[in-house]
């Protein structure tokens, strides 16, 4: 298998492996631009999600994702952390993030502006793929600095650790991959 084919809401897609040590590998899955799965998967997210003040997601691949779910919700606006500060950003606060998908540590960084829109409010944690739970626990702490409760926290796919978690939401599971042999991967469950 040099890649993995999956269907999520009736849309299929093939995913490539990238390898995360000399023996495992995870099906790569990007979001960000395939318009046709965002708009798939959205609704069936909003119905799990339910009641939430707010959407947050990180800097980038969750961004339209957390549109459409927020547009599926009848929200008015969603919350972005970013990655860096920009010279626009007053009051800001942050948190750091490691994960198997970002090379060393980063930190996100929420506009004061857009803490105060949340403070004291409910909130949904918003990604395309939650695996080792790293940024997503990055994003709770920056919801605790900011005043936020977070009350859901939600992804398209749960991979690993996160697809046991009985406090993640998520569409579909995906396998973690052992390299074999020949070269080939084999889904580990």
């Amino acid at each position: 298998m040099k890649t993995y084919n999956m269907t999520l809401c009736n849309v299929d897609r093939t995913l490539p492996f990238i390898p995360i040590s000399e023996d495992m590998a995870f099906a790569s899955f990007v979001v960000l631009g395939d318009t046709e799965l965002v708009s798939a998967c959205a609704p069936e997210l909003a119905k799990k999600i339910g009641n939430v003040d707010a959407i947050v997601t990180a800097e980038a691949k969750g961004i339209a994702l957390a549109y459409e779910v927020s547009r599926q919700l009848g929200l008015k606006e969603f919350i972005v952390a970013r990655k860096s500060t920009k010279s626009y950003m007053k009051d800001v606060v942050s948190a750091s993030v490691h994960s198997i998908t970002t090379a060393g540590e980063q930190h996100l960084y929420l506009d004061g502006k857009d803490a105060d829109k949340i403070r004291g409010k409910r909130v949904c944690l918003l990604d395309d793929v939650i695996s080792t739970g790293e940024s997503l626990h990055a994003l709770e702490c920056l919801m605790e600095n900011a005043g936020a409760e977070v009350v859901k926290k939600a992804a398209i796919l749960a991979e690993g650790d996160a697809a046991d978690r009985e406090d993640i939401i998520f569409l579909q599971k995906l396998p973690l991959f052992r390299k074999l042999s020949d070269g080939e991967y084999n889904a580990i469950d």
